[in-house]
């Protein structure tokens, strides 16, 4: 996978359903910027689940992928939150949350039973998903003097570049958005030319 991409949903999928022995594990995928989102999703799950025995879940958020956590919510340990996880980090997808419910159908599934059946629940919950592939952009500001604006144009017709916003007061800003591994590149044109000043924006 090239370092400067990531996958992801922009909008919730599908439930996914799989039963095992009378119980039934309910898949859902939902896209996440952040854990107040994650907590958002999991009690609107709650409410209209609310006689289900489990709301078992795993998150991944970063476009680098470097936060996540599995939740096994009073089901033995590592056997939902887990398994759940395993199925993000297969289909490679961040900034994402499965959330798989369990109604107790009551038989006891053992450890093994659960491990698939919270693993399957999230694999349908994904393939229900519009999965998309995003590229890592860094942004950056420029700015120059009107009798600059011609050498700036130039670069970003040339380079194809995507242009955010557009600021021309007493100076002139402009706004882009490069595809990382391009960035070191893109910022040395700029840099090169003289009275113009790139800056990325955090």
């Amino acid at each position: 996978m090239e370092k400067d991409v990531y996958k992801t949903i922009l909008k919730p999928g599908e439930e996914g359903l799989f039963k095992d022995r009378g119980s039934k594990f309910l898949g859902y995928a939902f896209p996440v910027k952040n854990e107040e989102d994650v907590n958002f999703y999991i009690e609107e799950l709650k409410g209209k689940h609310h006689k289900a025995r489990h709301w078992c879940y795993a998150w991944q958020l970063g476009k680098r992928y470097e936060h996540y956590r599995a939740n096994d919510d009073g089901e033995p340990s590592n056997s939902a939150g887990m398994p759940i996880y395993g199925q993000l980090q297969s289909f490679e997808v961040t900034n994402i949350l499965v959330v798989v419910v369990r109604y107790f159908g009551g038989t006891k599934l053992g450890v093994g039973g659960l491990i698939n059946a919270y693993r399957t629940g999230a694999q349908l919950a994904l393939e229900n998903s519009e999965i998309v592939t995003k590229t890592i952009d860094n942004e950056y500001k420029i700015t120059f003097d009107y009798p600059d604006m011609n050498k700036v144009m130039r670069v970003l017709k040339e380079k194809n570049l995507n242009v955010l916003k557009q600021e021309f007061l007493i100076d002139c800003k402009i706004f882009i958005s490069v595809r990382e591994n391009e960035a070191e590149s893109i910022y040395d044109i700029f840099d090169y030319i003289y009275g113009v000043k790139i800056e990325e924006v955090e």
